[in-house]
């Protein structure tokens, strides 16, 4: 049986779920995923989730995008993604490391703005110290938006931009502090009525 490895491609990748809380869901959902720019990653669909591979910056360039499309929607929107890099045998979507490192949605993702609750788990795979590394990153989130304690994960509050920003950074230092394979869990809650509380 051939052995896998971590880190045998710098492929990243997210699968995530995009649920509106609307009649309309399948006209939120279509409206949001036609508007964002996915040409520089591997994208599939199924009946369950969205799954999309490539470059890191290409992975969360898409998924910002998609939530801050879904925002502009107005209606009440759950966003679930787990992250990974350096799963042993993702090789599939290799084509896609050639793209340049310019994000397609930049321009989109920078003009809106929306306000977000998300929980997010960081698990640093592959030996090491990863409490510290955790511990680290969750600091390094307040820089970006309001952080709290939750069971199995941590609460942020804020800006959905600056949500996906700061995870954005947090996971690059994560992969730059040495961690063979990294997982993010993240929820997002966007125009939620219990937000005009």
């Amino acid at each position: 049986m051939e052995e896998l490895n971590c880190r045998t491609s710098e492929i990243a990748g997210a699968s995530f779920t995009l649920s509106p809380m609307s009649d309309d869901f399948v006209e939120v959902i279509e409206s949001t995923l036609s508007a964002v720019n996915t040409s520089k990653v591997w994208l599939e669909t199924d009946d369950v989730s969205t799954t999309i591979r490539g470059k890191l910056i290409h992975v969360f360039d898409v998924t910002k995008a998609i939530c801050l499309q879904a925002a502009k929607s107005g209606k009440h929107v759950s966003f679930q993604a787990t992250y990974s890099l350096g799963c042993p045998g993702d090789t599939e979507a290799d084509a896609y490391l050639a793209s340049d490192d310019t994000p397609s949605n930049l321009v989109q993702t920078e003009t809106t703005h929306s306000f977000a609750t998300a929980k997010f788990s960081l698990y640093p795979l592959g030996g090491g110290d990863y409490m510290e590394t955790i511990y680290k990153q969750i600091e390094a989130m307040k820089a970006y938006v309001e952080v709290s304690k939750a069971h199995y994960s941590t609460k942020l509050a804020g800006n959905l931009l600056d949500i996906f920003n700061g995870l954005e950074a947090v996971f690059e230092k994560t992969v730059k502090a040495g961690s063979s394979h990294i997982v993010m869990m993240l929820t997002v809650s966007i125009n939620s009525p219990s937000h005009k509380k």
